[in-house]
């Protein structure tokens, strides 16, 4: 029987491997670069947003508090002028680089422990590098992928960013899946 402890370096260096790839994604490749716009004339948005001394949080536009607001012909209309949409505020300030890093770091980390409780769960010692590398590969890639698809369902995020996040999390499957391969117990 193989144990989660016994897959510890596995979870380590996949976290780590993971954490190097990713940041290789996101500083040196081009390709998220049309994720996000910005707004046409970005200060006049700022202006009216400012006095609304927005915290931290997602907020919708126009924002209603139950389904039964959208029977109100004035909701109604807002929605058919626009522009509809959601909005995130982060916390003033420069981002802080560290803090995400790290906390990006746990969260790989924690995919790595579930991974390996569903490897050891469906694989014995000594299984085929392959077995290991397509149940690993598989569990990783839903794990970091595809929570984020009704994103594009619900809130209007564009499929071209999910279809590259997709992309991108199955090359940190790959690389997952990799290391559990090369250190599976026998």
């Amino acid at each position: 029987m193989v144990t989660i402890i016994s897959l510890w370096l596995a979870i380590l260096l996949s976290a780590v491997f993971v954490w190097i790839v990713n940041a290789i994604i996101w500083m040196l490749l081009p390709h998220h670069k049309s994720d996000y716009k910005g707004f046409p004339d970005e200060e006049t948005v700022r202006n009216a947003l400012l006095p609304q001394d927005l915290s931290p949080g997602q907020y919708d536009m126009p924002h209603i508090t139950s389904r039964d607001e959208l029977k109100k012909p004035e909701v109604r209309k807002k929605f058919e002028e626009g522009p509809a949409g959601f909005f995130t505020v982060v916390p003033k300030g420069l981002p802080s680089m560290g803090k995400g890093m790290i906390v990006s770091f746990i969260y790989y980390l924690l995919v790595g422990i579930f991974v390996a409780y569903v490897a050891t769960r469906t694989l014995s010692a000594g299984a085929e590098y392959l077995m290991v590398f397509r149940i690993t590969a598989t569990v990783t890639w839903l794990a970091y992928g595809f929570g984020i698809i009704q994103d594009a369902i619900w809130f209007g995020r564009p499929w071209s960013a999910i279809v590259k996040h997709l992309i991108d999390t199955l090359i940190l499957a790959l690389v997952t899946a990799g290391t559990f391969g090369w250190l599976w117990p026998n």
